[in-house]
């Protein structure tokens, strides 16, 4: 009868703490669509407000002003930010850096409007979250050790954005086109390591039985979420560089 007893209450401490893997995983989603909404709020208002228009960009040759430029750059400096500061910054104040991330984010986006047809901006949104929701599922579900392929991804991430810069001087359009290939094949895989890569941060709670509303918890869902927002959006903005229809 003890026996019996005890493997119940063992059957409750392992159905507890896969529930503690499930949620954490469901925050993490959450807060990447929370922040998809900011961006893609504050993108419409931009564009909907000619007060905020303008002090983002030109009316007439819409090139950035010197906010506009901010806007652009400010996000990587908070993304590097949150990197850095992660064990130093308390979950209130990591919380509000990566809600500024989505808001300038999308304020740097809001020309997509102006320089690519709604139905192509929202062909390529929707081919996007295809590819990242297929990724993702297949990055949860196998069983292939995925984390040899991070330094690999790491190199191809960091060369489209040196190779970014470079053609910012170089202007070739056959050059930005195959960069937006490779950056479609980078993303999606990185997709899929990170996915895994959640996963078993959720796993490694439960080993280390903290609760999903633990400070480290929900520090590591913000960057988590971060982490998957960024593979989406760059996925999104390669197949609309390469299949969006220009104005």
């Amino acid at each position: 009868m003890e026996q019996q007893n005890y493997q119940y209450q063992d059957n409750s401490v392992f159905v507890q703490e896969k529930t503690v893997s499930k949620k954490f995983f469901a925050n993490v989603f959450l807060w990447m669509f929370i922040a998809l909404s900011v961006s893609t709020i504050a993108a419409i208002l931009v564009n909907n407000t000619p007060g905020i228009e303008t002090l983002i960009r030109n009316p007439e040759t819409y090139k950035p002003t010197m906010l506009g430029y901010i806007a652009t750059f400010a996000p990587l400096g908070l993304v590097l930010l949150m990197g850095a500061g992660f064990s130093r910054l308390s979950y209130t104040a990591l919380l509000s850096v990566f809600v500024l991330f989505s808001v300038l984010l999308g304020v740097s986006l809001s020309s997509i409007l102006i320089f690519y047809q709604l139905g192509s901006v929202v062909t390529c949104f929707v081919a996007a979250a295809g590819i990242f929701g297929i990724m993702a599922f297949m990055g949860y579900t196998t069983n292939i050790d995925l984390s040899k392929f991070g330094p690999i991804l790491m190199v191809g991430v960091l060369g489209l954005f040196i190779a970014s810069i470079a053609n910012m001087f170089i202007q070739s359009e056959q050059f930005s086109l195959v960069m937006a290939f490779i950056g479609i094949a980078v993303f999606t895989a990185l997709t899929a390591y990170d996915v895994q890569k959640i996963k078993r941060i959720g796993q490694g709670l439960e080993e280390d039985g903290q609760s999903i509303g633990s400070t480290d918890s929900k520090k590591l869902a913000i960057m988590a979420a971060l982490s998957l927002y960024l593979d989406f959006i760059n996925i999104f903005l390669f197949l609309l560089r390469i299949f969006g229809s220009r104005k």
